[in-house]
């Protein structure tokens, strides 16, 4: 009667152990596994739509600050007027202007007072102003001298940083006049599995400090959002998900814990013959 209660209790002991231990590796599987709805961006509550129409004005209202830097050019027939006008490094060629050192060096930096010293013009004051009025104001002010000329200006400046969950972060150069969050995450190779697109950080310099903002790229709200298009020196911080912060990320060493628990159960099994 005695061995047949221990036996009994035995029985019970590696029943109780064998069910934890196929709880434990349930819950392993689906702790390593995020939800598709925190993946997929843009998400709509009408998904049989097929074509929908976000308004986005798209203003590009950067001003220019101190320490901004500007390219600019000035094109002409006139090969004299070329070389007085343009910042020169050695020869006239446009390929001293092909790579980001020569562009920087060849660039205007705009003074604490916001201005910069263009070639006969003198000062001129650009504090406040968009690159397509500097553009302007300077066309004017060279037609003064020269017909038929080409005005260029340009940001030497505009550069974009992504960190956290993205699969390269870093730094990076902007080659054109805008770039929405969407372009920039595709400059780092997306965002990771355990990316918070709920909740992305945009941190934007103003003239108070540095401003943050939390986007939600989950939504397709951010098309119509004020910040759908960056400005030079934007940050955008990818917070990690809460299964990332507990340890399920890449570096778990799942291959060790589901061994272990198999290894486990099959020696139950054995001994429970």
């Amino acid at each position: 009667m005695r061995s047949q209660f221990k036996f009994s209790m035995k029985h019970h002991l590696l029943l109780s152990i064998k069910t934890g231990l196929y709880l434990s590796l349930l819950i392993f599987i689906f702790s390593s596994c995020v939800p598709q709805k925190k993946i997929i961006y843009l998400q709509k509550q009408l998904e049989h739509d097929t074509s929908v129409f976000y308004n986005n004005t798209h203003n590009i209202d950067y001003k220019i600050q101190p320490k901004d830097n500007l390219y600019i050019r000035v094109f002409s027939l006139d090969e004299k007027a070329f070389l007085f006008f343009n910042k020169q490094s050695g020869t006239n060629s446009y390929n001293d202007y092909a790579n980001d050192a020569s562009i920087y060096l060849n660039s205007y930096s705009v003074t604490t007072e916001g201005t910069i010293d263009f070639p006969i013009i003198g000062k001129v004051i650009v504090r406040d102003l968009t690159v397509d009025q500097v553009k302007s104001m300077i066309q004017q002010l060279i037609n003064e001298y020269l017909k038929e000329t080409t005005v260029v200006v340009k940001m030497v400046n505009f550069k974009i940083t992504l960190v956290g969950e993205v699969n390269r972060p870093g730094e990076f150069t902007i080659y054109k006049d805008d770039i929405n969050i969407f372009e920039a995450l595709s400059l780092a190779g997306d965002m990771t599995e355990f990316a918070n697109r709920n909740r992305v950080a945009l941190i934007r310099l103003t003239k108070g400090g540095s401003k943050v903002n939390y986007l939600d790229l989950t939504s397709d709200k951010i098309l119509k959002s004020d910040y759908y298009y960056l400005q030079p020196n934007d940050i955008i911080y990818v917070i990690p998900l809460g299964y990332k912060r507990w340890g399920f990320g890449t570096t778990f060493p799942w291959a060790i814990v589901l061994t272990s628990i198999s290894t486990a159960l099959l020696l139950i099994n054995y001994f429970n013959k």
